[in-house]
């Protein structure tokens, strides 16, 4: 069997505070990143390409670029395959990024979780009762109602529409 490697990537920078970053990853996680505490850790020194970024107006280019952050206002330069000299952006690779990261606990408004086990309290069902008319396990909709896993559409749909005998609808804002 074939197994997905999941490779941390940053698909959207959310807010800039600062010296902090808040990125959404490609599991779906919001994260952030405090890069005073990750300048200290790395002890940035005049000497590093990372020195000019202390300048917060100089930080505050950042820039989302192969799914990384990236400052073009730092230039590195490189020797590329052929020998040739190679001008790029700074940019630290997002998987060391969401090592660096600390996860932010999202607002409840997204936790599905909460809305599951609300109707399924107010229909008067069992975990047990609702994993039996939707077709999974007790153990999945425990794990779903207290947010310990991610939720499939086709899943969700079936747990709102054949177990809790309600019509699943979803908005965009």
């Amino acid at each position: 069997m074939r197994q997905k490697i999941k490779i941390p990537r940053i698909v959207k920078i959310e807010k800039i505070s600062g010296y902090k970053i808040q990125c959404m990853f490609n599991n779906g996680e919001s994260r952030i990143l405090d890069f005073v505490k990750i300048f200290k850790q790395w002890n940035v020194t005049e000497s590093d390409f990372e020195y000019p970024l202390l300048d917060e107006k100089e930080f505050e280019k950042v820039k989302l670029r192969n799914f990384t952050l990236s400052w073009p206002n730092i230039e590195i330069k490189i020797k590329g395959e052929n020998g040739e000299e190679l001008t790029l952006p700074y940019e630290i690779g997002a998987d060391v990024l969401y090592e660096l990261s600390d996860s932010i606990k999202e607002p409840s408004k997204y936790r599905y979780g909460r809305l599951i086990r609300s109707a399924r309290l107010k229909a008067g069902l069992t975990q047990e009762q609702l994993a039996m008319r939707s077709g999974t396990t007790r153990f999945y909709i425990s794990r779903i109602e207290n947010d310990k896993t991610d939720l499939e559409m086709s899943t969700f749909r079936k747990i709102v529409e054949a177990g809790l005998g309600k019509k699943l609808k979803l908005t965009i804002e």
